[in-house]
């Protein structure tokens, strides 16, 4: 298994995503090689929770254009992690 900060990337802070975070749901780009259960895994262990569910995606390049020069984006892999309910919550922005 693969160390928990290289599998998890970084938290995804977007409006869906902080609005997720009331339902103690948390949105993390991951590594495109990771499963489900390695991600489970490394949550736990770098937040110190308990997961009740993760799900995953892979995010569709995208066609992005400057100037006259047209390119795509990279896909990456998202994972939405439901924390169990009696888990306390991850402090993403180390607020209170």
């Amino acid at each position: 298994m693969m160390d928990p900060r290289d599998l998890i990337k970084r938290p995804v802070v977007t409006e869906k995503s902080t609005g997720l975070m009331d339902n103690n749901q948390y949105v993390f780009e991951v590594d495109r090689r990771a499963n489900k259960t390695e991600i489970r895994q490394a949550v736990e262990k770098m937040f110190d929770v308990k997961v009740e569910k993760v799900n995953t995606m892979i995010v569709p390049a995208k066609k992005k254009r400057v100037g006259n020069n047209v390119g795509y984006t990279s896909e990456w892999k998202k994972a939405i992690v439901k924390l169990a309910p009696d888990s306390k919550s991850i402090e993403i922005f180390g607020e209170a």
